[in-house]
């Protein structure tokens, strides 16, 4: 598709949220939010989206950074996915979710790119989507009826379609200190720089025998939304994780996802790769359980 220069609109820098809040009020549906703009910028190019009006949110305080304590780890919604790399935090522990970061675009991209941006977008693709899933990850909002929270899996309602309504703002994301550990692992056509073709995250809680307490398997890129694959949960709580199980937990994810066939992959293909996946990803789990 020929890409054009961006077609002309409102621009509008709220110094607050209630500011923001009464800009979507008075323009509905012909306005659009800022954030990263890695999406947006480019629709509104491809004319896929032509808002009237854009509402920066870079320009309101106190809606990026990352903090964590006993209680767990938030992120401001437009904290940049290349800040979310560098959280040292992140890194060790809530590894998951750093895993998903750093496969996620060019450091460029990444610079601009924003969680919440990731997240409202809606992309069944989305590579921080299965990450926070698996890790009970909820989400923050606020809208003219005050603030709210779901969880973040609720947020996808369709490809690329969004439950807030367009008068909310997604403000931050709370993740609670994980008792265990998880990965992220994603198929790509090349090794980096693309979305994901396939992805998993498991999580996983083990005793002091190896027995698995807990467990949550998320897949992306292989259903309308991301989804859980809580038949492969089963067959792992209670048991003690091995590689024989890993293998079994990855056979019955394989038939708890919907693919389509596309220009990328086949949908059996597809459902293979999510039985690779899963399987490995619960070993890599495992591993840095151990």
């Amino acid at each position: 598709m020929f890409i054009r220069r961006l077609p002309k609109f409102d621009y509008h820098a709220p110094a607050s949220l209630p500011e923001a809040l009464d800009l979507l009020a008075s323009y509905g549906d012909d306005a659009k939010l800022l954030a990263g703009g890695t999406d947006l910028l480019l629709a509104m190019k491809k004319r896929t989206a032509t808002p009237a009006h854009v509402i920066n949110l870079k320009t309101i305080p106190g809606l990026s950074g990352i903090s964590g304590d006993a209680k767990g780890l938030t992120i401001g919604a437009l904290t940049t996915i290349a800040d979310i790399k560098r959280s040292a935090l992140v890194r060790e522990t809530y590894t998951p979710l750093w895993d998903a970061v750093s496969v996620m675009g060019s450091p460029q991209v990444r610079t601009l790119a924003t969680l919440g941006g990731n997240l409202v977008s809606a992309v069944p693709s989305a590579d921080t989507a299965p990450p926070l899933i698996v890790l009970s990850a909820q989400a923050h909002f606020i809208g003219p009826s005050g603030e709210r929270t779901c969880p973040v899996e609720a947020l996808f309602s369709a490809p690329s379609t969004c439950s807030l309504a367009s008068t909310d703002i997604l403000t931050h994301v709370t993740v609670p200190f994980p008792q265990g550990k998880g990965a992220y692992l994603k198929l790509m056509r090349r090794a980096a720089l693309d979305l994901a073709i396939v992805s998993v995250a498991a999580f996983v809680s083990l005793d002091a025998d190896k027995v698995c307490t807990y467990a949550r398997i998320a897949l992306g890129a292989v259903a309308p939304t991301p989804v859980r694959a809580t038949a492969a949960e089963m067959i792992i709580e209670g048991k003690v994780l091995t590689e024989a199980l890993a293998a079994e937990a990855g056979r019955v994810s394989g038939t708890e996802c919907f693919p389509i066939t596309d220009v990328r992959s086949s949908l059996e293909y597809r459902c293979s790769m999510v039985e690779v996946l899963t399987e490995r990803a619960l070993l890599e789990a495992l591993k840095r359980s151990n």
